[in-house]
């Protein structure tokens, strides 16, 4: 089970679908003018769901992957639902949809829940935005045929251009019958029925564990963990400048003038992921403290048994929070950042961005931003900008770390 449930909102309504989806806005989360709030996935899964679901429609109905609330606002309005259970990985996500259901005044319809029991006990139908990866899509779909009533309907929904033929054999791993629907605005539905026993479906697959030649210690994920239980050629650059594991690689500029993990005594991992930044920090520095952040429910369960694993977890605080929020102002001597690319499906330098901003204030001055990106994205001059002059470590055909010291 990853993460902690959230309290019960408010009771409230909604408005039609139409009015409701022009509603909707994005905030806290990044936004952008081609960014919307829905796509024509969610207004099929609930057109699909209101005309095929049958029954299954007016029993318990649970939400998994609701970007910003359109799904879960939605089956409200399409389906006359209330008490609907929600799973959002990314805390920004929660967060859209809190702030969307008060802004229309229906706050009461929804609670939040961990991937797990308390969210599927007995569900009828489950409305899923179908996530890229085919590991999170694994423990979804194991994870509802594990706890779902038997005779659930699950309506998992997503772009065609994302969509793919694994997704159909991952969904059969743990239900008996999957079908596709035809293509509509260039979204289908995936339709899994009769879930199969706990004998077919076996012991839970997630987390899962992994191994790398260049670690001293395993790394944990769960299926919606950035990264997988592995180390990214990102990261395993980034640790090569900070004389963690694995070891040192040559430099591009003096030695004597970079800045080492043991040298600082607070440490951020922004963007935790599985945790392999703040554990190697952890154990690279025994006296520094070492704070792991990310808004991701699976990388925040990731990160925590990949540290306790290590030996390290005592020493290693994590938090699912947004950004910096859990950093107080000022603390850090050094933040380790690898940050995505993108949003949802969508290629956007809008989080790194938000990520590199929010890093000036959690830095004391004179304090470190080492980050690792894709060298194509150029963020030096946002850097510069927003923390301090800054220096090139390390660069290969894909990424470069740069050192940035706050102003």
């Amino acid at each position: 089970m990853v993460g902690q449930d959230t309290g019960r909102c408010q009771n409230g309504s909604v408005p039609d679908l139409d009015t409701l989806f022009a509603a909707l806005s994005r905030e806290p989360d990044v936004d952008a003018p081609e960014l919307l709030a829905h796509d024509a996935t969610d207004r099929l899964l609930l057109e699909t769901a209101g005309s095929e679901a049958g029954p299954a429609a007016s029993g318990t109905i649970v939400v998994i992957g609701d970007r910003h609330g359109a799904l879960t606002l939605g089956a409200a309005s399409r389906l006359g639902a209330r008490d609907i259970r929600v799973h959002q990985d990314p805390i920004l996500g929660e967060r859209a949809l809190a702030a969307n259901a008060e802004r229309i005044g229906s706050s009461g319809i929804y609670r939040n829940h961990d991937l797990g029991e308390k969210l599927l006990a007995g569900a009828e139908l489950v409305l899923v935005q179908l996530p890229r990866s085919l590991a999170e899509l694994d423990e979804i779909a194991q994870t509802i045929a594990r706890w779902a009533a038997p005779g659930v309907t699950v309506l998992a929904g997503g772009r065609v251009k994302h969509m793919t033929h694994g997704m159909n054999e991952v969904l059969e791993r743990s239900f008996a019958r999957v079908s596709a629907g035809l293509a509509v605005r260039k979204s289908r539905i995936l339709t899994a029925r009769s879930p199969r026993s706990a004998t077919e479906l076996g012991e839970p697959r997630f987390p899962i564990w992994g191994d790398d030649p260049d670690l001293p210690f395993r790394i944990a994920a769960h299926g919606a963990t950035f990264g997988g239980a592995a180390l990214d050629h990102g990261s395993r650059l980034l640790l090569r400048t900070i004389g963690a594991p694995p070891s040192p690689a040559p430099r591009i500029v003096d030695r004597s003038a970079d800045a080492r993990a043991g040298d600082h005594s607070g440490i951020v991992d922004l963007g935790c992921g599985n945790g392999v930044l703040a554990t190697a920090a952890a154990l690279a520095a025994p006296q520094a403290r070492v704070t792991a952040t990310d808004q991701s429910r699976a990388a925040v369960a990731a990160a925590r048994l990949t540290a306790d694993a290590a030996g390290v977890g005592e020493r290693v605080s994590v938090h699912r929070a947004d950004a910096t929020e859990a950093v107080p102002d000022g603390w850090a001597d050094l933040i380790l950042l690898n940050p995505p690319f993108h949003t949802g499906s969508t290629v956007h330098p809008g989080v790194a961005h938000r990520l590199i901003r929010a890093s000036a204030g959690a830095l004391q001055t004179g304090g470190e931003l080492r980050l690792v990106f894709n060298s194509h994205l150029r963020y030096r001059t946002l850097v510069e900008r927003e923390i301090g002059p800054s220096r090139e470590l390390a660069r290969d055909r894909r990424f470069t770390v740069l050192s940035a010291i706050r102003r």
